[in-house]
């Protein structure tokens, strides 16, 4: 027997007979699976536990508007260009090796950048963090395929790790308060340091080898244009307030950001039978597929916009605390953690079109109820606010689980790989764009910009809501 089916035996608990040693695998698998999980869970959570972190964060190191944007995009811009080619990565070299890789790169960027000495170093060491998380998210999934062979075991284990994703966008405000408020804002980033160590501990030594695919390409001018065109687009939406948008900075970058783009187009027309290209364009021929990516874009648009810009309201409006911000976030963070589960029996019983259609509804009513009652000057209803943001959550509760079923079943098998790279990519684009123009919206509308920048993210999920009346299939999804 190879080292390498040897080592998967291992992984998986012996022959899998009864006993001893098929309880023994079990342990092995489940404490495999918690080390890949708590992994998964560090990276999603350094997407929304710095938040209401801004305000203390600009108080010790300084930063306006346009700085405090820089810290949460460093890290979504590069973990949004870099997904679909860290699974390409982890294909070519193996998957546990590159998480491995990845965990211990997040590991040692945390501790840099919780001793982040100014603004620009703190942004700089998040967008190496995105860098390391991007390798964490596919290389994950291919571990645990690997290490569970039974096909219900697999799905039950990939099930777990999935669950993960509403578990940390509901601890994140509110780790991230007590922590600020207790410690200090650094130690949002410490924290990552002792759950990392244990990730790659349990990972390193209960991994299975994952087969490698040396054959496999990486698509590196596609990877250059994708890093360019958000970066370059980034930067332009986000500096045209301090620096307009006029300047030659500004003109300068989103000339980059938009001649990338259609560098990017030109070079992934290719035929998807040639070695290499990051997301072929054959897919797109697939009106759900399109759809679904658009969807995906704007899920994440709404989201992480509406984070950005009720941190600052909550804080800088109200006067709250980092605790006490987080915990008003708990209405829309709550529903995260527990109706994805009811969402994934529905699209099991009717297809992905109604919860689809229900979750951009809701979170466009969400955005809605916001505006109407939130008020800077401690007049607005705190009670009526928090009830747009328990609707919100759960249009995001039953918009996301959705639209994963919708991008994968608009696919060919073989093909789901690369659907669930595309859509995870589009959903940090959003997330990139959501808080670069929200945030925009938010500084050049003067007092009323949290109800400005609620109407336009409201008008973004009211599109997505359309979308899905229009082009997410009406048959149960098989």
């Amino acid at each position: 027997m190879s080292s390498q089916s040897s080592t998967v035996t291992t992984a998986s608990g012996g022959n899998g007979s009864a006993g001893p040693q098929s309880d023994a695998g079990a342990r092995r698998r489940g404490l495999l699976l918690l080390g890949l999980s708590l992994g998964y869970f560090m990276v999603l959570l350094d997407t929304s536990v710095v938040n209401v972190a801004l305000p203390a964060i600009r108080d010790d190191i300084g930063g306006g508007l346009s700085g405090l944007q820089w810290v949460v995009n460093g890290y979504t811009l590069t973990f949004a260009a870099l997904l679909l080619t860290m699974g390409a990565l982890s294909d070519r070299f193996g998957a546990r090796r590159v998480f491995l890789s990845g965990t211990w790169a997040f590991l040692i960027a945390s501790g840099l950048t919780a001793a982040a000495p100014n603004l620009g170093v703190l942004i700089g060491m998040r967008g190496v963090l995105g860098i390391a998380g991007a390798a964490l998210l596919p290389a994950s999934m291919a571990v645990i395929a690997t290490a569970y062979t039974d096909p219900a075991q697999r799905a039950r284990a990939l099930g777990s790790w999935a669950a993960i994703t509403g578990v940390a966008l509901a601890a994140g405000p509110v780790v991230g308060g007590v922590l600020t408020d207790t410690f200090g804002w650094r130690s949002i980033f410490i924290i990552n340091v002792p759950v990392a160590l244990l990730s790659a501990l349990l990972t390193r030594a209960l991994a299975p080898q994952v087969p490698r695919n040396p054959e496999r390409g990486i698509d590196l001018p596609g990877q250059l244009f994708a890093v360019l065109a958000l970066t370059g687009l980034t930067f332009g939406v986000i500096q045209s307030e301090p620096e307009g948008w006029t300047s030659a900075p500004v003109l300068v970058a989103l000339t980059v950001g938009a001649v990338a783009a259609v560098l990017f187009i030109s070079v992934e027309r290719r035929e998807p039978g040639l070695r290499g290209p990051m997301l072929p364009l054959v897919l797109f021929r697939k009106p759900a597929f399109s759809v679904g990516l658009v969807n995906g874009l704007l899920v994440n648009f709404g989201l992480s916009g509406v984070l950005f810009i009720m941190t600052l309201h909550f804080q800088q409006g109200l006067g709250y605390s980092a605790l006490a911000a987080g915990l008003a976030f708990l209405p829309l963070t709550l529903p995260t953690a527990f109706n994805p589960v009811y969402t994934g029996r529905l699209v099991a019983r009717s297809g992905p079109r109604v919860p689809s259609v229900l979750g951009f509804s809701l979170m466009t009513l969400g955005a809605v109820v916001q505006l109407l009652f939130v008020g800077n000057d401690g007049t607005g209803s705190k009670v009526l606010t928090g009830v747009g943001l328990l609707v919100f959550g759960f249009g995001v509760s039953f918009a996301i689980p959705s639209l994963v079923t919708t991008m994968v079943s608009s696919v060919p098998k073989e093909q789901a790989g690369i659907a669930s790279g595309a859509l995870n990519s589009a959903r940090q684009t959003g997330a990139v764009a959501g808080v670069a123009i929200l945030g925009s919206v938010l500084h050049a509308s003067g007092d009323s910009g949290t109800r400005v920048a609620l109407a336009v993210a409201a008008v973004a999920l009211a599109t997505g809501a359309l979308l899905a009346v229009g082009f997410i299939g009406r048959r149960p999804a098989q």
